[in-house]
């Protein structure tokens, strides 16, 4: 079934994933773990904006649940699997930035996510496991 911006729910491993492209760089990551030394942990959630009171009326909380968070020598990176980036996508990306002092990766195929994976561990010096 196709979404409005036409990603593909997939089921990989008995895990749900929004899109097909998620469940591919779930898999990357899952291969690239058993050869270097990170952790790696799915659908990390970020407060944006905290929730509010204006003349009575409550406004929720804002949040932003990224895709994954890879921890490469002691930094996390957190990662957005995307085709397209909406406008909502872009202003809590800038949000985010804001609040927590980093960006958010987006990563637009399996090659590209292995091409930075493979730059963040060159730039961190680490080696393949023995």
């Amino acid at each position: 079934m196709f979404s409005k911006y036409h990603n593909r729910k997939t089921k990989i491993k008995g895990i749900n994933f929004d899109s097909k492209l998620e469940g591919m760089v779930y898999l990357k990551i899952l291969e690239l773990a058993k050869k270097y030394p990170i952790a790696f942990e799915r659908q990390p959630e970020y407060e944006l904006i905290d929730g509010f009171l204006v003349n009575g009326s409550k406004y929720r909380k804002t949040v932003y649940k990224g895709d994954f968070n890879i921890v490469i020598n002691g930094r996390i990176f957190t990662i957005d699997c995307k085709g397209y980036s909406t406008e909502v996508f872009k202003l809590k990306r800038k949000l985010f930035a804001k609040r927590y002092g980093r960006e958010i990766v987006v990563i637009r195929s399996v090659s590209e996510f292995e091409k930075w994976f493979m730059g963040k561990i060159k730039e961190e010096g680490l080696s393949l496991y023995e």
